[in-house]
């Protein structure tokens, strides 16, 4: 056991939920308060790893170095956030539930942090409890949160079930790097049969993945939620192997940095890590709390049309030719989100060569859906629920 038993470690986190909570039902409070435990309520294991945040410091208007979702904002400064998280192995030590895998997600206090720790932490936790709250039930496409508690020293600690030990970013990593492998053992002898098999697996491996992640997506939006920072390593998966995509189960997570778009909270301007967002619809010609909401979904959108592009390119390339940054580049100032520009420069490189496949099955049926999700005018881009519809993911294409 890491830590010993104290009823007052929690006191501070359910502060901040309770004021936090206090436009929402009292029934989302309570799901809120019953996610406070104890820190002897789990057993912590090995050190899973660390990550950070971009930090966007300030923007102009104008410039198409990082054009975005149709707000036409330049970011001017870029730099590494002061949160760091941890992620521990874990499982739960007490009650009906005991003995459950959890991945323990560790917030630093405030003396390492900053009070934008403590923010992000109480963001997360206020995010599962209204999306776990639903009458409708559960979302099995979004990371289930179980507890939650503070340390004597300040450190935010959230448990979710452990949904596994995998993210997209590195499936397309690790089968990159098979690709270059197998081309530097010319495995092109293989026989013929064989490679395209591994192709049509990787296609409806790829298909599974996008189907889990904006499925997730969508329970958030059909529940006020926006998630704000999708991307290959927001999603979860429970295996990498393409063998198995028939019992592939792709979870959302970190959701620190979604925000509430209840039209009641937009109207009463309750906003959190949103304020950069609603500059970005104010500029795009959206300024009621409706006009806000509506380019808060398509900027989700843009997001998963990203994760979209990533997906479609880096697994179906080598390692190295292209990665997310490189891509997105590609897509927002070399194509200006012109999508069939950007087909014809990648039909010129044969290191593309299965990527523009991918896409152009069932008669370009993904660069379709791409070129949809990217629109520059958010209006014009579709929901989730559109995109699931969408002849390129319901499968048929593959």
């Amino acid at each position: 056991m890491l830590f010993s038993r104290n009823p007052m470690l929690s006191s501070h986190l359910f502060f901040t939920i309770k004021r936090t909570f206090r436009t929402k039902t009292s029934r989302r409070l309570c799901i809120a308060s019953s996610l406070i435990t104890s820190p002897d309520s789990f057993e912590v294991g090995r050190l899973i790893g660390s990550y950070g945040f971009m930090n966007i410091t300030s923007y102009s208007a104008g410039g198409m170095d990082f054009e975005y979702s149709g707000g036409q904002l330049k970011i001017q400064d870029v730099g590494e956030g002061s949160v760091k998280i941890r992620l521990y192995e874990g499982r739960i030590a007490q009650g009906a539930l005991r003995g459950t895998p959890v991945v323990l997600k560790v917030y630093p206090g405030q003396r390492a942090g900053g009070i934008e720790a403590d923010k992000m932490a109480a963001n997360e936790l206020n995010a599962h409890a209204l999306l776990q709250s639903s009458s409708q039930g559960t979302c099995q496409n979004l990371l289930m949160l179980v507890g939650g508690f503070e340390t004597k020293t300040g450190e935010q600690w959230l448990a979710f079930r452990d949904g596994g030990k995998y993210s997209a970013a590195d499936y397309a990593k690790v089968t990159s790097e098979k690709n270059s492998k197998s081309i530097a053992i010319k495995e092109s002898s293989w026989n013929r049969f064989d490679q395209e098999q591994t192709i049509k697996r990787r296609r409806y491996f790829v298909i599974k993945l996008l189907q889990g992640a904006i499925t997730g997506l969508a329970y958030m939006h059909d529940h006020d939620r926006l998630h704000q920072s999708l991307g290959p390593s927001s999603v979860v998966l429970n295996t990498i192997a393409e063998r198995e995509a028939p019992y592939l189960v792709p979870r959302l997570r970190d959701l620190a940095f979604s925000v509430d778009i209840r039209i009641s909270n937009l109207e009463d301007g309750l906003w959190s890590f949103s304020e950069g967002l609603w500059r970005r619809a104010i500029a795009a010609g959206a300024s009621t709390p409706m006009e806000k909401q509506a380019f808060g979904i398509a900027d989700d959108i843009y997001e998963a049309g990203l994760l979209l592009a990533y997906l479609a390119f880096v697994p179906f390339c080598e390692a190295g030719i292209v990665d997310t940054l490189s891509l997105q580049r590609l897509l927002e100032n070399t194509f200006r989100l012109d999508l069939e520009a950007m087909r014809e420069y990648c039909l010129a490189d044969d290191r593309l060569e299965e990527a523009v496949k991918f896409l152009d099955l069932g008669d370009r049926a993904g660069w379709q859906l791409l070129q949809a999700m990217l629109n520059p005018d958010f209006r014009k881009r579709p929901i989730a629920e559109a995109v699931l519809n969408h002849r390129f993911m319901i499968g048929t294409a593959v």
